[in-house]
């Protein structure tokens, strides 16, 4: 089943949905890890990759020394990495990547002031990695050890899709393209190499678009696509966003869903890494509670998933967490999907995580005790008022 009627429209004046796709969906490292490694050890061209966070860690290194094996072959391996969220990377393993002929470059590294200076806030918080134009990986996954920096027993919640088709025709020259833009910011050379044909096989049958989101032609794309999504939904929504702090459009459409007999669900962090971060997004969650939304704090691991099924055939999966830093800062990517099947298959894998969640009560999260609620009003406001200064006020 595709997209239904009423979603045609719409939906295909936002993204641009491909024909003839394979689309794979991979849950946690325990599944993108040995793909992406296969990928690499195959590649005999090129391998281009970027992501956040790169951490030294033994899961971490797998990737690394498959990078370096790729290079040693004479394959041209670019690895892009986040000033901020790959702060922490050890000198030596760059030293080691580029001794072995892999070329890395550091996005917007941190200069003085740090993160004090609000324009260091634009980030590149997209992961993806493409394969001699033939196979790409996009989703939310860092390179890190489903286990760090916190052990749960059971591996971070997260998601990739592996592409092959035509949409390699459009993530192929999009991460060249930002290569390019990075290298010559920071007066670096590059091997000028023309690029590949993408090639894909030709069994592939599902319909899928690739949505960035810049800070130059594409600000509000992903936002813009969520939206539509939650105002054609009838009949469920389902939503899995580690950092959730949605503006008020968005919060809207959610309420509206609800109040027309649709199931709306959110998967929320339970356990976080970002404390002051779930606290504001905590001041939101009375409202929507009040208006018929339900909400599952996940605590059986880390939630780092940034995934949704609406309607059970429009799907997405990527980086973009909904709050205002990846819808309004950071270069985001996802792969918004046309196909029961696949969403099919991630609901159900989202809906098993809801079930092994703490399910918030209405009349519970008005019982409160009013310590609880002042940190969530500070941090709540927070965010507001740095969102007010980088021109967005109305965000929040």
């Amino acid at each position: 089943m595709a997209i239904r009627p009423r979603w045609k429209k719409s939906v295909s004046s936002l993204a641009e949905l491909l024909a003839g796709n394979r689309l794979r969906l991979l849950q946690s490292g325990n599944e993108f890890f040995p793909a992406l490694i296969a990928a690499i050890d195959a590649a005999q061209n090129e391998v281009h990759l970027e992501t956040y966070m790169f951490n030294a860690d033994p899961s971490a290194e797998t990737i690394r020394d498959a990078l370096i094996r790729a290079a040693q072959r004479g394959v041209q391996v670019n690895v892009l990495i986040d000033g901020v969220g790959s702060r922490e990377w050890p000198a030596s393993w760059r030293h080691t990547l580029e001794k072995s002929g892999v070329s890395v470059l550091v996005y917007r590294p941190l200069v003085m002031g740090g993160l004090t200076n609000l324009h260091s806030l634009r980030r590149l918080h997209r992961k993806l990695a493409v394969v001699d134009a033939r196979i790409a990986f996009v989703g939310g996954m860092n390179l890190i050890d489903d286990f760090e920096p916190i052990r749960f027993d059971a591996p971070r919640l997260d998601f990739c899709v592996e592409v092959q088709g035509p949409l390699l025709a459009r993530i192929y020259p999009d991460v060249r393209r930002l290569w390019r833009l990075v290298a010559l910011s920071q007066l670096r050379r590059w091997k000028r190499q023309p690029g590949m044909v993408p090639t894909w096989p030709t069994d592939g049958r599902v319909r899928a678009a690739y949505v960035v989101r810049n800070n130059f032609a594409h600000r509000r794309d992903i936002e813009r696509n969520y939206l539509a999504a939650l105002a054609l939904a009838r009949e469920d929504i389902l939503i899995a966003s580690a950092y959730f702090l949605p503006g008020r459009r968005f919060r809207k459409l959610l309420k509206k869903a609800a109040a027309r007999g649709v199931r709306v669900s959110l998967l929320v962090q339970g356990q976080t890494d970002h404390p002051f971060f779930q606290a504001a997004s905590r001041a939101l969650y009375g409202d929507l509670l009040a208006a018929g939304v339900h909400i599952h704090e996940y605590h059986a691991s880390e939630l780092h998933a940034k995934a949704a099924v609406v309607d059970g055939c429009w799907s997405t999966v990527g980086s973009s967490n909904i709050d205002p830093f990846s819808l309004l800062l950071a270069r985001e990517a996802n792969i918004v999907v046309d196909d029961a099947d696949f969403g099919r298959n991630l609901q159900q894998r989202l809906q098993q995580a809801c079930e092994q969640s703490v399910t918030l009560s209405p009349a519970d999260w008005q019982k409160r005790a009013w310590p609880q609620r002042m940190v969530s009003w500070v941090a709540y406001n927070s965010v507001r008022w740095v969102v007010g200064l980088l021109g967005a006020g109305r965000w929040v």
